[in-house]
């Protein structure tokens, strides 16, 4: 999450996909799936337009409120 939020030169300014989270958190595809996934539950993150093996996702910006 951090890395999504710092983008610039070293972030990931056109989001992530799952396979650069698998490199940057050092976990497997399975893993790495799964942790994209349910950070898009929560709606910490969006999916990007396009998708199969090139989905991206970024930071939502876009939050809810609760109160």
């Amino acid at each position: 999450m951090n890395r999504l939020l710092d983008g610039g030169a070293n972030g990931f300014e056109h989001g992530i996909s799952a396979s650069q989270y698998q490199k940057v958190a050092k976990v497997s595809k399975a893993t790495a799936t799964r942790h994209l996934r349910d950070l898009l539950e929560k709606e910490c993150i969006i999916k990007l337009d396009g998708g199969g093996r090139n989905t991206r996702y970024q930071i939502n910006t876009k939050f809810k409120n609760t109160n």
